[in-house]
């Protein structure tokens, strides 16, 4: 019976040495959770017990490897699609494009395929939550994950539908008469503002407001609106100019407020269509001057101050790069200035992550021991936070293990003197006569 008790003795400590050995080779490896050998007492059980005064051990038995889910440090890269999770979760991954296995890491090495998918080093593809254009879920559901896949086309164009001005057109400006308005010649309006608009097919536009204070009607204007220099009419408003356009008649009170446009109260007024050049398509403008002011200005005013002044169209643009939140939301970002999202980087978590099951290549699968995986978003409830150009790198503790690997080594050595003794003990009984 001593033979078999040191000889589990012998198995666990290699054991043992075996885990230890699997940690220290692993030190280097991203996203590596370290092992830890657990083991447990043996006593032979007789049909009616055991006297508890007189009981012997029968040895060690190996009850399990646990892994052990600490966070490891995170190592900052120049690479933006390295992920690092800073709190609890997993990435979730699929072998292949037309896979529904899901597997999770902590590994987030990732890079992009030739097909522009994003994938780790053995081809796995990170998988997204969809999501809307201003980064919000759609749905939380791993069933509904997408692969996440960077855009290969340059991003589409935007006509202009809209110009919102806040302006302060000065009091002090003298008074014009609008029937002679040109805007050939400086004389006959007050001030001018311009604005960059496109057309359908993403091309730019020089959208000009002419700005002429009234001779007739107190603390009113009149905007004419001309594109690429030919004029533009509003659907409603005052013909006057000298070519009889279309313009708005802006009124003010006397405390300076914006009161009336067209004699209405302040909304945004259309255009006629435009009928662009180049095949775009016409389209109309909405113009409003919600915000705008008539207060007096300075000796040194052009009689036109700009607060702000924005459209809502954009050009063609081409992608400069990618960029993640902390969050795990995937923007493409174009050089017209705009950014698309593309989805929203799934986390998964376990009820018991030490019932998952290993794959190698720092990802495990889901098992009955570890309960269903339970998708989420990063930052939310309890699940980390995303760090981008960031890795986490193995939690082992090499000072640690290389103390361990000198226990077990002398435990491994004090049971093979245990059979040594066990043997000359035999030996002696052996050879009484």
């Amino acid at each position: 019976m001593s033979f078999n008790t040191s000889l589990s003795g012998l198995n666990a400590a290699q054991a043992d040495l075996g885990v230890t050995s699997n940690n220290i080779a692993n030190v280097n490896t991203t996203g590596f959770k370290e092992s830890r050998a657990e083991f447990g007492d043996i006593f032979a059980n007789a049909a009616f017990g055991r006297s508890a005064r007189t009981a012997i051990g029968s040895g060690v038995i190996l009850n399990r490897v646990a892994q052990q889910f600490s966070q490891g440090n995170l190592d900052f890269t120049s690479n933006i699609l390295d992920l690092a999770l800073a709190g609890d979760g997993f990435f979730v991954v699929a072998p292949n494009i037309s896979s529904d296995e899901r597997v999770y890491t902590r590994a987030g090495a990732f890079g992009v395929n030739s097909e522009g998918f994003v994938v780790n080093g053995t081809g796995q593809i990170l998988q997204a939550f969809p999501v809307n254009q201003d980064g919000s879920v759609t749905s939380t559901s791993l069933a509904n994950t997408v692969e996440l896949q960077l855009p290969a086309t340059a991003g589409t164009p935007q006509a202009t539908s809209s110009i919102a001005l806040g302006l302060n057109l000065s009091a002090n400006a003298p008074a014009l008469d609008p029937a002679l308005f040109d805007p050939s010649d400086n004389d006959t309006f007050t001030a001018s503002t311009s604005v960059k608009i496109y057309d359908s097919l993403g091309n730019s536009h020089i959208a000009t407001q002419y700005y002429v204070k009234s001779n007739t009607a107190a603390n009113t204007w009149f905007n004419f609106l001309y594109v690429d220099g030919s004029a533009v009419d509003y659907s409603a408003g005052t013909a006057s100019g000298v070519g009889n356009n279309v313009a708005l008649e802006i009124a003010f009170d006397n405390a300076g407020t914006l009161s009336t446009i067209n004699g209405a109260a302040p909304a945004s007024v259309d255009t006629v269509a435009i009928a662009y050049a180049g095949g775009a398509a016409s389209a109309t403008i909405g113009v409003s001057y919600s915000g705008s002011t008539q207060l007096a200005g300075t000796a040194s005013d052009s009689f036109l101050n700009v607060n702000s002044l924005s459209q809502n169209g954009f050009a063609t643009g081409k992608l400069t790069g990618i960029e993640v939140s902390d969050t795990g939301v995937v923007r493409a970002n174009y050089t017209n200035g705009q950014s698309v999202a593309l989805g929203k980087v799934a986390l998964a978590r376990f009820t018991n992550v030490q019932g998952l099951s290993q794959l190698g290549d720092s990802t495990w699968a889901e098992t009955t021991d570890s309960g269903q995986a339970i998708a989420g978003e990063a930052g939310s409830n309890t699940f980390g936070l995303i760090r981008s150009g960031a890795l986490e790198a193995s939690n082992v503790d090499l000072t640690a293990e290389l103390v361990d690997l000198i226990t077990a080594q002398r435990n491994f050595q004090a049971n093979a003197r245990a059979i040594e003794t066990n043997n000359a003990v035999t030996q002696t009984i052996i050879q009484i006569r």
